[in-house]
């Protein structure tokens, strides 16, 4: 199964670990996330939830930072290098199948922004969209990713009145 969170709107991350808890609340094995912008670098809320819950959810870092923006100082070409290296590293985990879920943080991403071809990387979803629950988040999800998908859903910001995100709500 592949479901896609996509938008504008908050909320993507929190909905595949939504998925995450319902997988191991439902008796299956691990869940894995692989990031495909996020970095070590920078705190997002779902690693204190895998450092909580380690035995069941791990996350791999890829990224090395938001492209473009956040005072990102990274060429164009390091970012798909690094988006290159993680893709590998994600086809390898699911093609090993150890796992009850995969989710594809950020691949949307990484896809809108052409540090990884949709050629190169919807085929092999296609592939495992039988055999693996894969979760893939981020904004601009393209029609193609979009269609491939069992289940879709669209984030949409009605209203965010703040601009600072809060610690344990927004991140």
């Amino acid at each position: 199964m592949i479901a896609v969170f996509t938008g504008n709107g908050k909320g993507k991350t929190t909905a595949a670990l939504g998925q995450m808890v319902r997988v191991i609340n439902g008796g299956k094995r691990s869940a894995l996330m692989i990031q495909f912008i996020k970095s070590t670098g920078y705190p997002f809320g779902e690693d204190a939830t895998a450092l909580l819950i380690k035995k069941y959810f791990s996350i791999i870092k890829g990224g090395i930072g938001f492209v473009g923006i956040l005072g990102d100082t990274h060429t164009r070409k390091e970012h798909r290098d690094a988006a290159k290296k993680i893709w590998a590293l994600a086809k390898q985990e699911i093609r090993k199948g150890t796992h009850a879920l995969y989710v594809l943080d950020e691949l949307t991403v990484a896809l809108h922004l052409k540090l990884l071809h949709a050629k190169d990387v919807l085929p092999f979803l296609k592939k495992y969209a039988t055999t693996r629950t894969i979760v893939v988040t981020g904004r601009n999800a393209s029609k193609r990713l979009i269609a491939l998908a069992d289940i879709a859903t669209e984030m949409k910001q009605l209203r965010f009145k703040r601009t600072a995100a809060r610690r344990g709500v927004e991140w």
